[in-house]
């Protein structure tokens, strides 16, 4: 039994060494594509055209940016987008629009595109976190 419990524990540690991540490739270039023009429209003019904030709006790449969202789910970002912008008229964005934008925002974060378009399913957003540094120091 002893024996059984320490496998069981050795790879619940290993599973749990590896957490999925904006650093996994989460969304395609097409779909930044798709998020910069949707950007331009509706994010720019408060969070600046290269997403390095504004007056009244704060940075959404860069340091200024990535230690607000440190281990927290990419659905947290997702939601926080979704639900509070544009500041302008809040709620207005698909799930879609906002998962196209988010993708834009990682894409000049310089995270690296996967093969699959960023998902707009609340549960599969919580099981990737954002994490300030990548993983592994690569």
């Amino acid at each position: 039994m002893a024996v059984a419990v320490a496998a069981t524990s050795g790879t619940l540690t290993l599973s749990a060494q590896h957490v999925k991540s904006q650093w996994d490739g989460v969304y395609t270039v097409e779909q930044a594509r798709r998020g910069e023009q949707l950007y331009d429209k509706k994010c720019s003019s408060c969070h600046g055209t290269d997403l390095n904030g504004g007056l009244h709006a704060p940075a959404l790449v860069g340091s200024a940016f990535t230690p607000n969202w440190d281990n927290m789910s990419l659905d947290d970002l997702f939601e926080r987008m979704r639900t509070s912008m544009p500041e302008d008229d809040p709620g207005s964005l698909t799930r879609r629009q906002t998962a196209d934008i988010l993708a834009f925002m990682l894409q000049k974060g310089r995270y690296p595109e996967g093969t699959a378009d960023l998902s707009t399913e609340t549960e599969m957003l919580r099981t990737y976190k954002f994490l300030a540094a990548r993983p592994g120091g690569k």
